[in-house]
């Protein structure tokens, strides 16, 4: 159960008040809804209204000269496991949930115009292509990507409850795609993504955008479950891999002694998440190939970290992330009950753990993973 300070409290009940007055309103032109070519078409800012949760906090027009580790570049990619971005803080001992709207590009490759993830932050990845998808599930030193090294965290994508996107105007490119005729230097804007992100621990999924199912295997609905039910992986720390997968169930979706079900997700007014109706499928994936992140991320080795060793992610798979949300059921703007890297005794994935996790706790290992359900 997690614990908050009366000040914190009224902080989210606020927020999440004015973001649901926020959404019904008929000026905002969703952020899923906007297109823009890459580069050419790039606005300095998707979102330079001052809407309730204020102005953009970045901008999407990156370049060499926004290139360091005070960039405020919100225009990230992902294209392979040595090329990737991830959404974190702009300053240093954040949580996501308090920065959610603000959280800028940490990518592995230079040139991109955003900060690079320092030197040893990444631990372990997974990547897996699937037919529909990119998945990519790993273990990270998250105080080197000024995240609090307590937080658990909470979810990423370009919805929230004012569609308007977390983080605000916030745009995803890859060059991944087979309809992108195998182009590598050229990207296609992901309409649906999500990036689960905490307990030194991350989950990211990007939609084919010409998949006709990109917005279900992507969805941002179940934020309260993590990355369990939402990426289904067999990430282990120490391991970099890439895999072919078959594409997994639908985020919420099961089947059930012969029947497809559909799970939702109960409001957070109903208390935490204490039991779960099924366990999410682990999809089959083959030609697995493991590399040295040495070799993955050398543009990684001039960019030195300030997170200190303790609070580095534990062993076993990449379980966690949950994210609160709001009384109405929509997205708050707070993410309360996090990521967690679980860990089994013989350091294997399940695939299928963590819930609500209390931010406060600093148990790890079998324990940890017993207890995320208390």
């Amino acid at each position: 159960m997690a614990r908050y300070t009366l000040s914190t409290l009224l902080a989210v009940a606020a927020v999440s008040s004015v973001l649901a007055q926020d959404s019904t309103s008929t000026s905002i032109e969703p952020l899923a809804s906007k297109h823009f070519t890459y580069p050419d078409q790039i606005p300095y800012q998707v979102d330079p209204a001052n809407g309730v949760r204020g102005p953009q906090q970045g901008y999407n027009l990156c370049n060499s000269t926004t290139e360091n580790q005070q960039s405020m570049c919100q225009t990230a990619f992902v294209n392979h496991i040595d090329d990737f971005c991830l959404w974190a803080p702009p300053t240093p001992n954040q949580t996501i949930g308090d920065t959610e709207g603000e959280e800028v590009a940490w990518c592995t490759k230079a040139g991109r115009g955003t900060r690079l993830i320092p030197a040893g932050a990444l631990q372990g990845v997974q990547y897996l292509k699937t037919p529909d998808y990119i998945q990519i599930v790993g273990f990270i030193d998250q105080s080197q990507i000024n995240m609090a090294p307590d937080d658990f965290g909470g979810e990423l994508d370009p919805h929230g409850a004012d569609l308007r996107g977390n983080p605000l105007g916030g745009l995803m490119y890859s060059n991944a795609f087979p309809s992108n005729n195998g182009n590598n230097g050229s990207y296609q804007q992901v309409i649906e993504w999500h990036n689960f992100m905490g307990g030194n621990a991350f989950c990211m999924k990007v939609c084919d955008p010409a998949g006709a199912h990109a917005a279900d295997y992507c969805q941002h609905i179940f934020d309260r479950i993590g990355c369990s039910y939402n990426d289904p992986n067999t990430a282990q720390n120490g391991t970099f891999e890439v895999c072919d997968s078959d594409d997994a169930d639908y985020p919420g979706v099961y089947t059930s002694n012969g029947q497809v079900m559909t799970y939702t997700q109960p409001p957070e007014s109903l208390g935490a998440i204490t039991t779960m109706p099924y366990t999410a499928r682990v999809a089959s994936s083959s030609n697995c190939v493991t590399y040295e992140s040495s070799a993955l991320y050398t543009d990684l080795a001039a960019v030195a970290g300030t997170g200190s060793a303790s609070s580095s992610a534990p062993t076993g798979s990449v379980t966690g992330t949950a994210k609160s949300a709001s009384a109405t059921g929509g997205k708050s703007s707070a993410s309360r009950s996090g990521s967690a890297a679980s860990a089994s005794s013989t350091g294997s994935s399940s695939g299928a753990e963590a819930l609500g996790i209390s931010a406060v706790s600093g148990i790890i290992g079998v324990t940890f993973a017993m207890m995320f359900l208390s």
